[in-house]
């Protein structure tokens, strides 16, 4: 379902990602991810050496707003607040003896922030920037200034050491991303050779975003729901974190995600669907996440491997609850089977193998050698035409070959031995057999029955029209995503074509119990 607003948002942002990624190489998910975090309201960090276009990407996001004003600074540990902040005003010290900044075209009046080499900065800017990230406040003198920042690019060639006093502000960038040099040979010849300016602003007014389109915007991805499927993922996923950090031998490799991060991350993933022109949050959505959770890349892998797991074996899967529904359609079955199925035992006699290859022949007196008989060749007998028969000793020898049929009564065998008939009984043993037999049901029964089938019918049927057609991304749209890869969009789909099938396997055994009680 679309979101009936005045503009197409999902048009108008695809629209807007194809200028800003006009004359990018291999650098479309980042300033996608950019944009998307900005929208969001928050911070990316990029993760790569000098020269791989990290600022470029900052610089391209501005453009994204209308009367966007950027700030940009490369950081040193030499770095001072006035640098960032800006100057004490010395006016304001000497006439009203206050101590306060001079802010315009310094960070706090910046719509889009790129900090290079953030890990340098020294405590002072580490603190006023944690404000500025959590709560879109700079405190200048005594006054708590509200910042109009949307988006706080960081980039740095290393992560942050490992100090405690730099723990926060890392935690507080939602998207980490690694970007690394053009790996495609044609596109590095593209780059090479291009000669558009990509430092210049040729993005169309109309395309840009206003103020008061981001205000409004804000409310709406408020309002985009979580259907169960998200829901059911995201708690797959931090059970296997948690299960994870549990293990013993990854003591050294754990993955920190704490309370706030998830918050930030369904607002991110609210936002994806928001400018993906949904109401609704999808699986594919839930990609997303994969920039959001690891500490260190070493970790990359394995998140990805942890969030598609949960797509592919648990999305739609536990959102339909197919292990309830199979309980119920087989605590169904078995409550007709009890009351429709009457079962008896009964004693029949078999015969019974010796050393699992003879059968024994039951002599009361020894006219010739041999009370062994081999399965195979009992088996074999006819009962008009004699045949030559091996007959073995206890031990399994051959002592003796004669002519023998199988006898008119069951479980015997006719010999012919020096021109006479004798007839000889198998060794045979009685067994317990269970058989069943159906009783007609009575009209109450079959009434109660009926209206449990007809109420697990209908709940399949609503499940299968939920996939089908009321799914958040029908299958036919589901590779149409503005931030996710389309290849994902395979597990996607084996999810769903797995629960359909499930369905339909259900529904095909919920028929048989009824035909059972009904036909007998």
């Amino acid at each position: 379902m679309e979101i009936k607003t005045t503009t197409n948002v999902q048009e108008k942002t695809a629209q807007l990602l194809t200028a800003l990624c006009k004359g990018l190489y291999e650098r479309e998910e980042a300033t996608k991810l950019a944009l998307l975090s900005a929208v969001a309201g928050e911070s990316i960090f990029l993760l790569g050496p000098p020269g791989v276009g990290k600022s470029l990407i900052a610089r391209r996001l501005k453009y994204a707003f209308r009367d966007g004003v950027s700030f940009e600074y490369l950081m040193s540990k030499f770095s001072t607040p006035d640098e960032l902040f800006g100057p004490i005003s010395i006016k304001k010290l000497k006439e009203d003896d206050q101590y306060k900044r001079i802010t315009d075209r310094y960070l706090p009046s910046a719509n889009i922030v790129f900090l290079d080499e953030i890990w340098k900065a020294g405590p002072s800017i580490q603190n006023a920037l944690l404000t500025i990230l959590n709560e879109k406040i700079y405190r200048n003198g005594d006054e708590d200034m509200r910042v109009n920042i949307q988006g706080i690019i960081t980039a740095s060639n290393e992560l942050p050491p490992k100090n405690d006093n730099l723990a926060p502000i890392w935690d507080r960038f939602l998207i980490r991303l690694e970007i690394g040099a053009i790996k495609q040979f044609k596109n590095f010849l593209n780059m090479i050779t291009d000669t558009k300016e990509v430092y210049a602003d040729d993005v169309d007014d109309n395309l840009k975003l206003t103020q008061e389109e981001i205000n409004d915007w804000d409310d709406l991805i408020n309002q985009i729901e979580l259907p169960a499927e998200v829901l059911n993922t995201i708690q797959v996923v931090k059970i296997k974190i948690e299960q994870h950090n549990a293990t013993p031998n990854q003591l050294d490799n754990q993955i920190h995600v704490f309370d706030r991060r998830w918050k930030k991350i369904v607002r991110l993933l609210r936002t994806s669907a928001f400018l993906n022109g949904r109401n609704e949050v999808n699986l594919m959505d839930c990609f997303l996440m994969v920039h959001c959770l690891w500490g260190k890349p070493s970790q990359l892998d394995l998140i990805k491997e942890m969030v598609s797991e949960a797509i592919r074996k648990h999305g739609y899967s536990m959102a339909v609850n197919l292990n309830m529904l199979k309980r119920e359609i087989t605590e169904f079955e078995q409550d007709v089977n009890n009351e429709i199925k009457v079962k008896y035992t009964v004693v029949e006699e078999r015969l019974l193998p010796v050393q699992e290859e003879y059968f024994e022949l039951l002599k009361e007196e020894n006219k010739f050698e041999g009370n062994l008989i081999s399965i195979k060749q009992f088996k074999s007998l006819q009962l008009d035409e004699e045949q030559i028969t091996n007959f073995y000793d206890a031990n399994g020898t051959l002592v003796n070959r004669l002519k023998a049929k199988k006898g008119t009564k069951e479980y015997t065998v006719e010999i012919n031995f020096n021109s006479t008939h004798y007839t000889y009984a198998l060794k045979t043993q009685k067994v317990e057999k269970t058989e069943t037999i159906y009783k007609k049901p009575h009209t109450i029964m079959v009434q109660h029955w009926e209206e449990r089938f007809q109420k697990l019918k209908h709940y399949i049927q609503q499940q299968e029209e939920k996939i089908n057609t009321d799914a958040p991304t029908p299958l036919q749209r589901i590779e149409q995503h503005l931030f996710v890869d389309a290849a994902l969009s395979e597990i996607v789909k084996a999810n769903m074509n797995e629960v359909k099938a499930v369905l339909q396997q259900l529904k095909l055994k919920l028929e048989k119990i009824q035909y059972v009680y009904l036909e007998g």
